[in-house]
């Protein structure tokens, strides 16, 4: 019985509903649009965030990360006459880490520089990275099928190998296989021994990865990264880079730019993290040195994810509560078109409660179908923001719910005042109504 009263309103209402089809068309626009902007806005914030959180986490969660910064007296006083100063992290330093804290896992020293690379007749600007045999422990690169990294030995001996990123290879050695070949570097050959995947740059709010500026290649930019002994770079490269402008010569002399310290687990990253700063700050007398922890940062990424979809999100219910006073609106101009079939309907016998339940099913209905149309709608345009603008967008089963259950609400939250109004009018005074 109740079954077959429920369909009987719901028909009803879907009558009346068709009966003023382009009203209706228009008020659940409001709906469609609202619906869709909390999905699509929702999917591009946890795109954003998980990018994020995807590119911090590549850092490692158990890694603490130290970079060489030039100290804000150094900078001043650069340009002002011929000098050389001296700043930044030392193998001391690199060693000290090693043997004094018992809860490092493996400490990989690191240096940086931009150099031309050439193959043949070829040449493209690279990114050399100097650092140890170990350097895959700590960073997020993969090896190809049948190369290697350079080995211990090989390091301990400074000899001349190299291992190449796949960017390089493509636009070096076309369509040659570069193991077993010789790659030029400033005055010197290497010998391939390896080729590992693409690591794309990190950036970070404090731009943890950004380097100096390249040697211009084909393409404007560096081509990729090349990795050889750290022994070998300092070898070939020295500590010391010279800066000529005018009649003024800066010498400055760095010998490590990086150096990550891996924990046996993550609890143990804090204090770490605080021993580290401690230690510095006791063999540094300039502030030359920045410490990055990467689990840090993944923390700060999941806060700003919260806050980020929150604000999204009340943007777009904004446009949602905009939706539902149009219906609001719309239902109240039909209550009032339908003064006297309310009347009508009362004097056969309907009750309040009829009144309330057939007014009540036609709102819901105008939003349940505008959220179905805003749901189709909402899970296309993050699909076309990612093909046309290249954003990572999410569509997650939440928003989904959130976004239907939310136009479900409005239509019955929204609807009650309408309804309540149409049961609550005089009988008599609906029957005369013209």
């Amino acid at each position: 019985m109740i079954w077959f009263r429920m369909k009987r309103t719901i028909k009803l209402g879907a009558k009346s509903l068709w009966m003023h089809r382009l009203r209706s068309i228009l008020t659940t626009l409001g709906i469609v649009f609202g619906v869709c902007s909390v999905i699509a806005m929702l999917a591009i914030g946890e795109g954003a965030s998980r990018e994020a959180q995807r590119q911090i986490a590549r850092l490692g969660s158990r890694n603490i990360i130290i970079k060489t910064v030039k100290p804000a007296e150094e900078q001043q006083a650069s340009g002002e006459d011929s000098s050389m100063t001296s700043y930044g992290l030392t193998y001391a330093d690199a060693e000290r880490f090693r043997a004094t804290i018992p809860n490092v896992e493996v400490v990989v020293p690191l240096r940086r520089i931009n150099q031309q690379a050439w193959y043949r007749n070829r040449k493209v600007a690279v990114e050399v990275i100097g650092t140890v045999p170990w350097y895959t422990d700590i960073a997020p690169v993969r090896l190809k099928g049948g190369s290697r990294f350079f080995s211990a030995i090989e390091a301990m001996n400074q000899q001349r190998v190299c291992i190449l990123d796949e960017s390089v290879i493509e636009k070096l050695f076309l369509i040659d296989n570069p193991i077993g070949c010789h790659v030029k570097i400033k005055n010197n050959y290497y010998y391939v021994v390896g080729v590992v995947d693409v690591v794309s740059p990190i950036k970070t709010n404090n731009e943890l990865f950004n380097s100096t500026d390249a040697p211009s290649s084909d393409n404007g930019g560096v081509a990729g990264k090349v990795y050889i002994p750290l022994t070998t770079f300092k070898y070939s490269f020295g500590e010391i880079s010279v800066q000529i402008s005018g009649s003024n010569r800066q010498m400055e002399k760095v010998e490590l730019e990086e150096i990550t310290v891996k924990v046996h687990s993550i609890d143990q990253v804090k204090a770490t993290s605080d021993i580290l700063e401690d230690m510095l700050s006791r063999t540094h007398k300039k502030k030359d040195y920045q410490i990055v922890v990467p689990l840090e940062l993944l923390r700060q990424a999941a806060e700003s994810k919260r806050i980020f979809s929150i604000v999204l999100g009340s943007i777009a219910a904004i446009s949602l509560l905009v939706g539902g006073i149009g219906i609001m609106n719309i239902m109240l101009a039909t209550v009032s078109e339908r003064t006297r079939e309310i009347g009508i309907r009362r004097a056969l016998g309907a009750r309040q409660r009829d009144i309330i339940i057939q007014f009540l099913s036609e709102t819901v209905l105008l939003t349940l179908t505008g959220g179905i149309l805003g749901i189709i709608l909402g899970a296309l345009i993050p699909e076309i923001v990612t093909r046309i603008f290249a954003m990572p967008t999410v569509v997650t089963g939440s928003s989904l719910v959130l976004a239907f259950g939310i136009s479900g609400a409005i239509g019955i939250a929204f609807g009650l005042y309408p309804a309540y109004r149409a049961a609550h009018m005089d009988p008599i005074e609906s029957l005369r109504h013209e």
